[in-house]
């Protein structure tokens, strides 16, 4: 049973992005925890991500996947995760990039995005490597191959 709700908002919307119910699956199997909760899918165009990544990260730039863990004031307990935003161009560009199939990068940005949620770093190597691990675990878990390695994908030129 799933124990993880997502809120989707699609306020970008371009060829190509998935179905609600993908993004729903992937977060869904990167939840690690048992205990209800809920996390929020926003999609966006470059101009909310570089606002956001300005804002958050002090990078003027759009970019793939950013995660608001939630955290509650001390007192409160709400199950809520945190948030992804994700960014539909940044997303599409970098699979074209790294000749990734751009449905297995999408499910990518949600498994690292919930893991980054529920605390999973890559700051230094250690981290690194143990959520690079869970990511790959996950990721083929939901039928998709290694994200740290492009995979060759045929294109129509």
């Amino acid at each position: 049973m799933s124990t993880l709700t997502v809120d989707y908002q699609p306020v970008y919307e371009q060829p190509g992005t998935p179905q609600q119910s993908d993004f729903e699956a992937w977060a869904n199997a990167a939840w690690q925890d048992d205990e209800p909760s809920e996390a929020t899918i926003r999609i966006v165009g470059t101009e909310e991500s570089q606002a956001l990544n300005l804002l958050y990260r002090g990078k003027d730039k759009p970019t793939n996947v950013l995660s608001f863990p939630f955290e509650a004031p001390a007192g409160i307990t709400i199950p809520l995760a945190g948030d992804l935003v994700i960014c539909a161009p940044v997303v599409e560009k970098e699979a074209h990039e790294q000749h990734k199939e751009l449905r297995a990068h999408w499910a990518h940005m949600v498994v690292h995005g919930m893991l980054h949620l529920q605390g999973y770093d890559h700051v230094n190597d250690e981290d690194a490597e143990v959520m690079e691990a869970l990511e790959i675990q996950l990721m083929r878990q939901l039928g998709f191959g290694n994200p740290y390695e492009a995979e060759e994908v045929e294109r129509d030129s």
